[in-house]
């Protein structure tokens, strides 16, 4: 089947812009404003919300990641050549999914009502947040939805033989328009949400990701030893002899 023109504009061009504008712009970014590559963390305004917010989208963000790389990356002919099968598959990716996606909407949900209902914070939010959290949520949603309305409540969708063409076509430099144009609505927009969504990542806050400090999982530990009592100055009611002591002790090194 031959593609139109609105199909290569949506799903060679469109992609290939933003991936593109994801690289360029990380690079722009790190170059002009590394004192800005941070989550700009907002605890210290408050952390009721956030104590439980940030962990659950955290924790499903992570899964949902974990799920699309397998889903869209890896082929079905692959995962049944290890022995498992596509009902398998099917059922483990339905189940895993709505589990980490209701815990992402959860943390998402009290993140952006933080956001809302509280002013310091909601006067603390700049203009990359703005068109952060509503791309988000709408990429996440749409998700959600997606899987809900075909694979949860309705007859099964199975979007590695149409959205995962699509996409490993885009990586590979060999586009396949053609086989995500017959896929859902819902599933289209999700992955046109997705597309945007990388183009903006590189100017938002999510640049932190990249800065993650796995380091600190294999850093030895830091020693740190008690410094002595300074001895009291002369004059201060130390007696010649405790002067005499305390000039000639060593001095203690502090820990590096």
């Amino acid at each position: 089947m031959n593609a139109s023109g609105t199909d290569l504009l949506l799903w060679v061009a469109l992609p290939y812009i933003c991936l593109a504008v994801f690289a360029v712009g990380h690079v722009w970014r790190y170059r002009q404003d590394q004192f800005g590559w941070t989550s700009r963390t907002s605890q210290l305004l408050e952390h009721r919300w956030l104590r439980w917010g940030s962990p659950l989208f955290h924790l499903g963000a992570f899964m949902v990641i974990a799920g699309h790389v397998v889903g869209l990356a890896v082929p079905a002919s692959w995962t049944e050549a290890v022995g498992v099968s596509e009902h398998a598959y099917h059922t483990t990716a339905v189940w895993a999914g709505s589990v980490a996606g209701v815990a992402m909407v959860t943390g998402l949900g009290m993140l952006c009502a933080r956001r809302l209902l509280t002013r310091r914070i909601r006067l603390g939010t700049d203009r990359s947040d703005k068109v952060l959290f509503p791309l988000l949520s709408a990429t996440v949603l749409l998700g959600i939805s997606a899987t809900a309305a075909h694979n949860v409540f309705g007859g099964g969708y199975d979007y590695r033989e149409t959205v995962s063409v699509w996409f490993r076509g885009v990586f590979t430099l060999q586009p396949q328009p053609e086989a995500i144009t017959g896929a859902p609505l819902l599933f289209q927009l999700h992955a046109l949400s997705a597309c945007l969504l990388f183009a903006a990542w590189p100017f938002t806050r999510l640049v932190h990701v990249w800065s993650a400090p796995v380091g600190y999982l294999v850093r030895p530990y830091l020693v740190y030893r008690r410094r002595a009592a300074a001895p009291r100055a002369a004059g201060h009611g130390a007696l010649p002899h405790q002067r005499g002591r305390a000039a000639g002790e060593p001095r203690r090194r502090r820990a590096a």
